[in-house]
């Protein structure tokens, strides 16, 4: 009896131990729904308990703590600066590490994504120095970008002298002098003498440009702004107009920058190349460019959106290349492209790009001054405002809204500006892939 219990035993020892050699031999297979599996899952889970435990122990008492406000800060100022960290809610996750990587490669230090306190120092000294600067800082702004600043931010800082910006210069076409007719001898040819078919262009006594510069207006406005002791503000408003252009200059500031940065993540292709490519703006939107001084805000979004069928692009990606295009038609003072692309994100349903529309009807710049068409796209983009869509213009301004609505309101416009260059062939839309 006791014989067969040890046979017995040593079966089962065997059997143990070719159970186990198995486990060894294919641990994946044994670790799904097996024994061993849930001992070593379980084990897991506990660990993982654990360490969530832990985590809430070491990390939940600072999330109110003077840090997380620095943090916020430091937020604030990467967002500022052009470098995305996100919502500034002050947990330093991955994409502020990756914010603060990109300011420190931008400025030559380290990219560890962890800010000496040299770095941090010299970031938020230079955001309360931009935010004192007002109308300075965005002339600067204007000319360089906001990495640009902080570039020269730190070359004062550093001791190096950096060149003086200067306000960007409107090219004006000059027709060459007239020539004595030559005379007709019989080597001459009709050819060479012969003028275009009637009919073939409409005649332009402008040259080539575009009616009045809103880049050069905006220095202007931005030297008052500057003497005036900064913006003004809702109590002491007593020019709507002054306001108007104040507010028109602020946003083609942010407009800048704001395309700028997303032109920053379009790989293989240089800030030339979207330039010359975003040109085509002008030419395919000008039916609609024009249509905006004759026609209801209404009737030209829905011939805008019409035309948006014909792209064949995804709105995402539309809109994405139409903020790119209108940073540029800023930037390079082509108001075509610049009514052309706010337009196209109007209809795409960004509705807070109708204050564009309204401040070049209202100041004449690109389009017939027509105050009472500005009034509709005044209120379109102060509707989508009150309904919760996010500012895009100076958002830190908690009574821009009303300092628009109240000077709207009140009929202003400045000397209006001249009709749009001439028609240039139809050419297709670019198409920019912004990676994220």
């Amino acid at each position: 009896m006791r014989l067969g219990i040890k046979t017995a035993a040593a079966l089962s020892a065997a059997l143990f131990v070719t159970s186990t050699a198995q486990v060894n031999a294919d641990a994946g297979d044994a670790l799904v729904g097996g024994v061993i599996g849930g001992i070593i899952g379980g084990a897991i889970v506990n660990e993982n308990n654990k360490r969530r435990t832990v985590t809430r122990k070491v990390y939940r008492r600072p999330v109110y703590s003077a840090q997380r406000a620095e943090n916020r800060e430091v937020q604030t100022a990467l967002n500022y600066f052009g470098f995305p960290a996100g919502s500034p809610d002050g947990v330093m996750g991955r994409r502020s590490r990756t914010a603060t990587a990109q300011y420190q490669s931008s400025l030559g230090y380290p990219a560890t994504g962890y800010m000496s306190e040299y770095e941090k120092s010299f970031l938020l000294s230079s955001y309360n120095r931009a935010l004192v600067g007002g109308a300075v800082t965005n002339q600067q702004i204007a000319t360089v970008g906001t990495r640009g600043l902080l570039l020269q931010y730190r070359d004062q800082a550093a001791g190096v002298v950096a060149p003086v910006p200067q306000a960007p210069q409107t090219t004006v076409a000059i027709a060459p002098a007239p020539q004595p007719a030559p005379a007709i001898t019989e080597a001459a040819t009709v050819p060479q003498l012969a003028l275009k078919e009637e009919g073939t262009a409409l005649p332009n006594f402008l040259g080539g440009g575009s009616g009045l510069s809103l880049a050069s207006h905006c220095n202007t406005v931005s030297l008052l702004t500057n003497t005036n002791g900064g913006f003004t503000q809702l109590a002491s408003m007593n020019d709507p107009n002054v306001v108007l252009n104040e507010q028109f200059c602020l946003a083609r500031t942010y407009a800048i920058a704001a395309g700028e940065e997303l032109a920053s993540g379009v790989q293989g292709v240089g800030t030339d190349q979207i330039a010359a490519q975003c040109k085509s703006f002008g030419p395919v939107m000008k039916d609609h460019v024009a249509a905006l001084s004759l026609n209801s805000s209404t009737e030209v979004l829905r011939g805008v959106s019409g035309f948006i069928l014909t792209t064949g692009m995804a709105p995402q990606q539309l809109a994405a290349t139409a903020k790119i295009c209108l940073s540029v038609g800023y930037r390079t003072d082509d108001m075509d492209v610049a009514i052309g692309s706010g337009l196209i994100l109007a209809a795409l349903g960004e509705q807070v790009y109708g204050e564009l529309m309204g401040h070049h009807l209202s100041q004449g710049f690109g389009a017939t001054q027509r105050l009472d068409l500005s009034a509709q796209w005044y209120e379109m983009a102060i509707k989508a405002l009150d309904s919760g869509q996010p500012a895009v213009f100076a958002p830190g301004q908690s009574e821009r809204i009303e300092l628009i609505r109240t000077a709207s309101s009140w009929g202003a416009g400045g000397k209006a500006g001249t009709m749009t260059a001439p028609v240039q062939p139809v050419s297709a839309l670019p198409t920019f892939n912004v990676s994220e």
